[in-house]
């Protein structure tokens, strides 16, 4: 049948979308590991949100850098905090702040592929604030959000899996 595909095909095009939608597309900002001069202990995380970046320290004078979405005009931050919790494919439930703002938005959203937080998200202290993946790649490098920081969510698998709850988090402007 012209225009049709066969189930093979479909299977393999679900799985495209599926591997699409986890890895959050591609960055057009790459990872990547960079000299670093910064007097930040390894494991630290320094969000330099001028760059639209987020450095892991590594030892030796290196760090890993990401690309990032960060907030809009109006709902950039600054600060130190520590990752006070790690969730994999959170649920999101906005807060009242966003909700008067966007009354459109849903009240709870379960955790999934099309869920805004993406598949991995850390929690900065007692913000409303995360470090979350995003299924927009297009928005990385981007000042887009209420002021998260999104990554890609293969990037943001990647850092969540070198970083633990406990971890300084350092937000410059």
């Amino acid at each position: 049948m012209i225009g049709s595909a066969s189930a093979d095909e479909a299977d393999t095009r679900t799985f495209m979308d599926f591997n699409f939608k986890m890895t959050g597309g591609v960055s057009p900002i790459p990872r990547t590991t960079v000299n670093y001069n910064g007097n930040y202990a390894p494991g630290t995380i320094v969000v330099n949100t001028a760059e639209r970046r987020l450095y892991l320290v590594q030892p030796n004078g290196q760090a890993l850098r990401y690309g990032i979405g960060v907030g809009r005009d109006g709902f950039r931050w600054g600060g130190t905090h520590r990752i006070t919790a790690k969730k994999e494919w959170p649920s999101w439930t906005p807060p009242k702040q966003m909700l008067a703002r966007r009354p459109d938005l849903p009240r709870f959203m379960k955790g999934g592929i099309d869920n805004p937080l993406g598949a991995r998200a850390m929690y900065l202290g007692s913000t409303l604030y995360r470090i979350h993946g995003s299924n927009e790649p297009e928005t990385i490098g981007q000042a887009v959000s209420s002021g998260c920081f999104r990554m890609t969510n293969e990037d943001v698998t990647d850092l969540y899996n070198r970083v633990s709850v406990g971890t300084t988090v350092i937000v410059k402007n």
